[in-house]
């Protein structure tokens, strides 16, 4: 793992750049990657103390592991109440572009089984010593991660912080197929600008030192 934080550690990814990112912030494992992350999460988890997995949001690359992960080691779900329904499988889980190929294949090879949602959670409270901050778009119950002392925002899929074709780092907004609400994520980028994290953890790629680059991206896309 590699401390990207104070407290926070991000999980070793099978590839060299931070692809699909999985996070332990203190007791607390933020996300729980797609499908073929199990082994890398439970090499990485290993020997280590875990209270709870709070999702970012219910997306396949997100999910994937979150019914083993809760099972295995006997803790409690968390995601927004906006996504319960898409985690204990009473609506798709990816809602973007459901006919397209790209979503099928990963709808069929990186998608967790539902699971029952034990901690649902709103704007305003408290995970792991985190603010929730609903940044709907991407998904319906996304939510970014904030903790004011140090401004440390995990940020799920608002913004990512690599290229998928090169892996070079940049942020960017998620790409349209994925993303339920265009213009809706775009306001939730300027929420997160808004912000002005010191460090952004995005759900894919690189930490963001600094909020100029997310600031940039917002006036960009117009918001």
């Amino acid at each position: 793992m590699k401390e990207v934080a104070e407290g926070i550690w991000r999980i070793k990814d099978v590839v060299p750049r931070p692809l699909v990112n999985v996070y332990l912030a203190g007791d607390v494992l933020i996300d729980a990657g797609a499908k073929p992350d199990r082994r890398r999460i439970f090499k990485e988890i290993e020997g280590r103390e875990i209270s709870m997995l709070a999702l970012t949001h219910v997306h396949p690359d997100h999910q994937g592991c979150a019914k083993l992960v809760c099972e295995e080691r006997g803790v409690p779900l968390a995601c927004h109440v906006d996504d319960v329904d898409a985690m204990e499988g009473r609506r798709p889980v990816q809602e973007a572009a459901g006919g397209n190929p790209v979503n099928r294949i990963i709808h069929r090879f990186m998608e967790g089984p539902p699971h029952k949602v034990d901690r649902p959670f709103e704007q305003g409270e408290e995970i792991a010593g985190f603010e929730v901050v609903h940044a709907p778009g991407h998904a319906r119950g996304e939510v970014i991660f904030w903790r004011p002392a140090d401004r440390v925002a995990i940020c799920g899929d608002v913004v990512r912080n690599i290229t998928y074709a090169t892996t070079r780092s940049g942020v960017r907004e998620p790409p349209e197929i994925f993303t339920m609400d265009i213009p809706e994520n775009r306001r939730s980028i300027r929420k997160l600008a808004d912000l002005e994290p010191a460090i952004t953890l995005p759900g894919h790629g690189p930490e963001i030192e600094g909020h100029q680059e997310i600031e940039e991206l917002a006036q960009k896309l117009g918001v």
